[in-house]
């Protein structure tokens, strides 16, 4: 007998949505079982109603911020926020952690002190900074999923790389098969356009939007696939904002360069404009682009140049995106929060908006990121022997974002007042749920996902 069951589903897979039912057993997933074929019995059995099933989804970019900066967000916040999301597993950034998790010894410190304080499970990404090339493999060793390096100012405490460095890394990084993480803006550019428009009393949203062009991202992406060209190594681009920089990548990947990517949320829905609108609840770097930008993302996610949809949750408190200071925009912090509502955004954009298969939301928020992560023989799709992380989503529940709905340390993100219809309802964890219906279930379990070798 199974432990549970879910009847009359559809199940999402990345390839096909079929009828029937999902088997849960010690954990992991039993089986599909087609409509056709005879119910297994259960001890506890749920009826979907007709209802979708996917894959729990994976968050491959969040910023918690735990330990270290956690006024802005924070492991117990930002995981119910995940998980009341649809979204099972997260890979935490090591910025603005106090430390940054530079080496083997922060790594075990980090998972220690979260023992017990997060609803999902999670992965870390490593640090990539200038101070810590021999650390690297020790990190990998630990089971860090990747490696976070910023081609541009990464903050005080979280040293950029120059394209030497970042060649010297990679190289070394191949060495055991590690993956390297890149924000991709031109230092130099965008340092330039900020002191320039600074110097000269510019500081507005238009101001800042100008000072980081597509054209500072788009060089900074054509370097590291240079580099890749010449080493051979891995490398993984986040938060891509512009089909100007997926098509450098489309390209490349026809070449048969080692390189994947990423888009969020924001970059398909919001522009600029929202941001000289709005404030800067919308601020972010890269920044929002145009709406022909924002447009013509969408076909490089559907032909798999995109290969996940993250959230790059990146909270702060309400003051701190204050632009009436000295330096007006720029003085704001960026970054916008998301975890919460990324599967919903997506659903409606991609099911609803722009009609693709449900199996285009499994590929980029499952199946995908635990490929690319190397956790896939544990998570990101409806496959036998896999945790049993799924979620239950109802197509026709319409839904907007307020703040109080928000399960974040700080209630506010450039979402709010956003609208559409489909959301998770449901979340199970290694087939106990962990949010239903509006009420989180039980204490947190979630665990530390390391990287599997092969």
């Amino acid at each position: 007998m199974l432990d549970f069951l879910v009847t009359n589903a559809r199940l999402v897979t990345e390839r096909e949505v079929l009828r029937g039912s999902l088997g849960v057993m010690d954990g992991r997933i039993e089986g599909l079982h087609p409509e056709s074929a005879p119910i297994p019995e259960a001890a506890e059995v749920l009826d979907a109603e007709g209802r979708y099933v996917l894959p729990g989804g994976i968050d491959d970019h969040v910023h918690f911020n735990d330990p270290g900066y956690t006024w802005r967000e924070d492991f117990p916040h930002g995981s119910r926020a995940a998980a009341a999301g649809g979204i099972t597993t997260v890979i935490d950034m090591p910025v603005q952690n106090e430390p940054t998790v530079d080496n083997a010894d922060i790594f075990r410190a980090k998972e220690a002190y979260l023992a017990g304080r997060s609803y999902v499970d999670f992965g870390f990404w490593g640090s990539l900074i200038r101070t810590n090339r021999e650390a690297l493999k020790g990190l990998a060793e630990e089971g860090a999923l990747a490696f976070k390096s910023f081609l541009s100012y990464g903050g005080s405490d979280y040293t950029n790389l120059t394209i030497a460095e970042a060649r010297d890394r990679i190289a070394l990084l191949k060495e055991f098969d590690a993956l390297a993480g890149f924000h991709c803006e031109d230092d130099a550019m965008i340092r330039a356009g900020e002191e320039t428009a600074l110097r000269e009393g510019r500081t507005t949203a238009a101001d800042y939007l100008a000072a980081r062009p597509v054209e500072a991202e788009a060089k900074a992406v054509a370097d590291i696939l240079g580099i890749l060209r010449e080493t051979g190594g891995r490398a993984h681009i986040c938060h891509v904002s512009h089909p100007r920089v997926a098509e450098l990548i489309r390209e490349a990947k026809a070449e048969g360069l080692r390189v994947t990517a990423e888009t969020c949320m924001h970059y398909l829905l919001f522009t600029g404009d929202d941001l000289i609108a709005h404030g800067g609840a919308f601020k972010c770097s890269p920044p929002l682009r145009d709406r022909a930008a924002a447009d013509g993302l969408f076909a490089y996610l559907a032909d798999g140049t995109l290969d996940t949809v993250c959230s790059d949750h990146s909270p702060c408190r309400l003051d701190e995106k204050d632009a009436s200071g000295s330096k007006g925009m720029f003085g704001a912090w960026g970054g916008i929060s998301g975890v919460q509502t990324t599967l919903a955004g997506l659903w409606d954009y991609t099911v609803n908006r722009r009609h693709a298969s449900p199996t285009l939301v499994a590929r980029v928020l499952a199946a995908n990121p635990a490929r690319i992560f190397g956790i896939a023989d544990r998570k990101g799709s409806l496959a036998p022997g896999l945790d049993a992380d799924f979620v239950l989503l109802d197509p026709e529940q319409p839904w907007e974002v307020r703040a109080d709905s928000l399960a974040y340390l700080n209630k506010f993100s450039a979402f709010v007042g956003t609208k559409g219809k489909g959301r998770p309802v449901a979340t199970y964890l290694r087939g106990k749920a962990v949010f239903d219906h509006g009420k989180f279930a039980g204490e947190p379990r979630g665990r530390l996902l390391r990287k599997a070798h092969a």
